[in-house]
């Protein structure tokens, strides 16, 4: 997988940050040597290209740059700020003091963005057995100490007592981080304990999982490895994507394969699950008078880390959030990433996936209705070529919610308003939903 670092960007930040987008892909000549050492002498698929940028233990984006996750000192005392004009130049003043790339929105609302999710999980679950959290990618810990500390002061003493809260993290020295941030309160050190590794290597899990159990992945699946399949148009088969090495060996293109990869063929089964039959007819007359190529991503890492989860915890419930969509994406294809770096104080967006050297963010916009799917295929529910009339109920109940919404619903919406009424929170976080999945017995 990809935990995380696995941290979002700012949205506001996002949306309103001076943006450069180059023209040139000039980059120094260590990381030229970088990209193309990632690929080696044999062509590689997209997503494993794409998790060596983003998680090289040496190079990798997330895996050397701690600080590309921010940490508030104090929290933001939304009262006393006038409204949005304050507040922007507020974040201003906090990235120009600071040299991350991002705060998280978890730490940007701290305590509130966490309370929020605590009071969700507390609505929901038995609380006459031991409460059990595993966070996948906890970035500065941020997310977990916020929902100790709610549970500590809000839930019967016992459920406290007897809390289990596990980081499955990817990053090391983000997993220090996050110990140094729990342990600021002494109880919560007995009850937290972060596993480093990969969430979704099946082996780290170790024996399934019987009890009820609660995951958490906040802004981790926009960083999950993708994959990208190809058709030179619409009537044709898709194929494969995989990333070689030109023969001057210092540029990568291309290579275009029958679909053949396992995951991906998978991934393309669930994506096609929900097609409508008519509007398909429809597309391919169309495609015969005007042909053009077709790109797509595939979250086949979503996919995988879905698929591990299920078998290790089958009676998970799942709170997920993430962006729903991306602004200014200039790079082809149906749900395609944004790739950034930011370099003194200033961000700037390349053009290709294949620019990215270990020195920028790959992030893409979640489906959330494919997430759904994968989620019901995940759990045995919802199977290719399955008669849909012989459904004999749904394993698992889900919701989408827009960040508001969820916010308002579980959330304390008056701690981040400003004087004069503007509330960044359900303001600003237009482009991110929460998904939430419990299991159900409502099965005949």
């Amino acid at each position: 997988m990809s935990s995380r670092s696995l941290a979002s960007r700012n949205l506001n930040f996002l949306f309103h940050r001076p943006r450069v987008i180059s023209n040139e892909f000039t980059t120094p000549p260590f990381q030229a040597l970088y990209s193309t050492h990632i690929v080696g002498d044999k062509p590689i698929l997209v997503r494993d290209f794409i998790h060596s940028a983003l998680y090289h233990p040496k190079h990798g984006y997330f895996s050397q740059r701690s600080r590309s996750v921010g940490v508030l000192e104090r929290s933001i005392k939304f009262n006393q700020l006038e409204g949005r004009k304050a507040y922007i130049n507020h974040l201003d003043k906090v990235y120009k003091q600071s040299d991350t790339s991002w705060f998280t929105p978890v730490e940007l609302f701290k305590p509130w963005y966490a309370h929020g999710i605590a009071e969700a999980i507390m609505r929901t679950a038995n609380l006459s057995v031991p409460l059990k959290i595993y966070e996948i990618g906890g970035g500065s810990g941020t997310c977990a100490k916020g929902i100790m500390d709610y549970i500590m002061l809000n839930a019967p003493a016992r459920v406290y007592n007897s809390l289990t809260y596990t980081s499955v993290e990817i990053s090391p020295s983000l997993a220090e981080i996050q110990k140094e941030t729990v342990g600021e309160v002494r109880s919560h050190l007995s009850k937290f304990k972060v596993e480093c590794r990969d969430a979704a290597d099946r082996s780290g899990w170790r024996d399934v999982e019987q009890q009820p159990c609660w995951v958490i992945m906040l802004e981790v699946l926009d960083n999950l490895p993708h994959d990208l399949i190809y058709s030179e148009n619409q009537v044709l088969p898709w194929k494969e994507v995989w990333v070689e090495k030109q023969q001057d060996r210092k540029t990568l293109s291309e290579l275009y394969k029958p679909l053949q990869d396992p995951l991906i063929k998978r991934c393309v089964e669930v994506m096609e699950l929900d097609s409508n039959q008519s509007v398909s007819k429809v597309s391919s007359i169309w495609s015969k008078v005007f042909p053009k190529p077709r790109r797509c991503w595939l979250p086949t890492g979503c996919l995988k880390l879905l698929e591990v989860l299920h078998d290790a915890l089958p009676k998970m419930s799942l709170i997920a959030s993430d962006f729903s969509y991306l602004p200014d994406v200039s790079i082809p294809g149906e749900r395609a990433p944004l790739v950034s770096t930011k370099k003194d104080g200033r961000s700037s967006d390349y053009k290709s996936y294949l620019e990215a050297k270990g020195d920028a963010d790959i992030f893409f916009p979640t489906d959330f209705s494919l997430l759904e799917r994968m989620d019901h295929y995940c759990s045995g529910w919802l199977k290719p070529h399955q008669n849909k009339s012989s459904k004999q109920g749904k394993k698992r109940r889900t919701l989408v919610l827009d960040t508001s919404s969820f916010m308002e619903e579980f959330g304390l919406p008056s701690k981040t308003r400003t004087k004069d009424g503007y509330n960044p929170l359900l303001d600003d976080f237009k482009n991110t939903k929460f998904y939430l999945s419990v299991p159900t017995h409502n099965i005949k």
